[in-house]
């Protein structure tokens, strides 16, 4: 009986492997794209509830914003300690295991087909945690971005699908994330598409947005639709102010910059040091930070709240733009375990709110917009700048006030920022900077892309034939009549070819021995290994390249012997690519 659900089960995730490997799997792919949001949701309402249960239950009056009102000593040895209990909890795991955040994310997707350990997620799931509970200067969505992709990433290995498709499930659980965190699953889906897949096509399109949809609505379903901030109906009170918005959008782009290269400083400057040290010098810096500006401590929605109704002044908004900066770049730069989002919005969010009081200064009363627009201004183009993200900026922008009156001067913000960090600067991504610091680069290139997101099923000729070397001479007719293309031969020695079947229809008729020698017979044979019909398109050239050899075995390994699939090879995968609609577009 279990050994007949077995095969049921394996029958089924096999044909659902075919359908994934297949063109017209975009339908299959939305529906495990619902799947994966609504675990993506779930692992972040578990990790916001645990951050919070644990802040409410020792910050004074149960908010779990408030570390404002603790002592002075209270907010240095808070994040100092802090750092130096998630510094010995990742001390104590093999250094495979202390990869995490969306760089790690990144990593895993680029070089390892979407395949995220586990260990890795847990240690997220904890160190995040505790990182969050003692006021370091961090964000949720860094963790909870790794936790989305790994629910999509866990998912597609339970279920054997092809890699390429597991990429897509992992891309899903960003989306998913974002768009539960912020409750703007339209954000979601172009910020995964935007920094983590850098690419935009149909086949991941329609997938993510389900995931992002499926996540928000499980997200509202337990908070509710609230926003993530506090958000007053603001609008552009003239065009005058455009250039003034300009120069707003300019300076903070400046800001991003320089957020970009303290973190990219504090990444390399300890980099040989014990983790624990590191981390244990990451709580110290942060907890300096809180004694001069104590808003600098924890997640600090309420600080952009505070921002955008107008209620800090200018000089305490300029204070906290200061150390805030420093306290995240060293905290993150030296190995704490968090998001960067929630703090490039909390700076963007006070540096536009500067700016705002400062125009409101400046010209006679009600000749220009509230601070408030200027804060949510500020907020985005420094999040685009940041993360060389305009788009999804943009669109979280629209998503967060649900006023599309402010378009128009946020894009001329998000567009000022994004060109002095990118252009003026030099700066590209803050994730892509973190990932060739630690050595790794991030293949951007179209032809890449698209052999990542595609297996190896959609190249693979199946009209091949597995063969000994030693065949008779009837045998040899029974393989040409089932007409296939290739035969692949694995020889006495263990060695494995290709041989084309015209090959061995040619040598039939100029011989009449009865055994045959298929590698002793004149033909073009090619020289072959193994890959997983998992695999992708781009996995199979690296493994060509790696083997040298000039054609691929397509197997399924979960069967039992493993069976041939068809064969791959170079030509086929160029000519793969070079079809209509196959190559992705930017």
């Amino acid at each position: 009986m279990i050994e007949r659900i077995g095969n049921r089960i394996e029958a089924l995730r096999s044909k659902l492997q075919r359908h994934l490997s297949s063109l017209e799997s975009t339908g299959q792919m939305a529906l495990l794209g619902g799947v994966v949001g609504i675990l993506a949701a779930i692992m972040v309402i578990l990790f916001r509830e645990l951050v919070d249960a644990v802040q409410t239950s020792f910050l004074p009056a149960g908010n779990a914003e408030n570390y404002e009102a603790l002592t002075l000593l209270q907010q240095f040895l808070l994040p100092a300690i802090g750092g130096l209990v998630v510094g010995l909890l990742f001390q104590a795991v093999p250094a495979r295991y202390r990869q995490v955040g969306v760089v790690h994310v990144m990593e895993r997707l680029d070089h390892h087909q979407g395949h995220l350990p586990l260990p890795n997620g847990i240690m997220q799931f904890i160190g995040g945690a505790i990182s969050i509970i003692f006021g370091h200067s961090l964000g949720r969505e860094g963790p909870a971005i790794h936790l989305g992709a790994a629910s999509g990433s866990t998912l597609g290995r339970f279920l054997s699908l092809p890699n390429s498709s597991t990429r897509t499930l992992l891309a899903c659980g960003v989306a998913a994330a974002i768009g539960a965190s912020f409750n703007t699953p339209l954000a979601g889906v172009i910020l995964a598409m935007e920094v983590v897949l850098m690419e935009y096509t149909l086949a991941s399109f329609i997938p993510l947005i389900l995931a992002a949809v499926s996540a928000t609505a499980v997200s509202r379903l337990f908070y509710g639709n609230i926003p993530a901030f506090t958000v007053p109906p603001v609008t552009l009170e003239s065009l005058y102010e455009l250039p003034y918005i300009l120069i707003v959008g300019l300076c903070i782009g400046a800001l991003a910059a320089l957020f970009i290269y303290l973190l990219q400083y504090f990444s390399s400057v300890a980099k040989q040091r014990p983790i624990w040290m590191r981390m244990t010098l990451a709580g110290c810096a942060v907890g300096l930070c809180a004694m001069v500006v104590p808003a600098v401590m924890g997640i600090g929605y309420d600080t952009v709240d505070g921002a955008i109704a107008g209620q800090i002044g200018i000089l305490l908004l300029l204070a906290i733009i200061i150390f805030k900066i420093l306290a995240t770049t060293a905290g993150l730069g030296l190995g704490l375990p968090g998001g960067l989002i929630s703090p490039t919005l909390i700076i963007g969010a006070c540096a536009g709110a500067a700016f705002g009081e400062l125009a409101a200064l400046l010209v006679p009363a009600g000749a220009s917009s509230s601070p408030a627009l200027y804060a949510i201004i500020g907020m985005v183009a420094m999040m685009g700048a940041t993360l060389a993200a305009p788009l999804a900026a943009l669109i979280a922008l629209l998503e967060l006030t649900s006023n599309a009156q402010v378009i128009f001067p946020g894009m001329v913000a998000i567009v000022g920022a994004t060109l002095v960090s990118g252009q003026l600067f030099g700066k590209e991504s803050v994730f892509i900077m973190l990932m060739r610091n630690r050595g790794l680069g991030y293949r951007e290139d179209l032809r890449t892309q698209a052999l990542q997101r595609s297996s190896v099923m959609r190249a693979v000729d199946t009209d091949v034939i597995p063969s000994p070397q030693q065949i008779s001479h009837t045998t040899a007719n029974q393989y040409l009549n089932r007409r296939p293309h290739w035969l692949v031969v694995t020889t006495e020695k263990g060695r494995s070819f290709a041989l084309p079947a015209a090959d061995l229809a040619s040598a039939l008729k100029a011989s009449e021995q009865e055994t045959i020698d298929l590698e002793a017979i004149p033909a073009q044979r090619r020289s072959c290994s193994s890959i997983d019909l998992r695999s992708s398109l781009q996995e199979a050239l690296e493994q060509m390249q790696r083997s040298e050899v000039e054609s691929l075995a397509v197997i399924n390994p979960r069967s039992k012997p493993p069976r041939l699939i068809g064969l791959l090879t170079q030509a086929r995968i160029e000519e793969y690519y070079r079809r209509p609609g196959t190559a992705p577009s930017h």
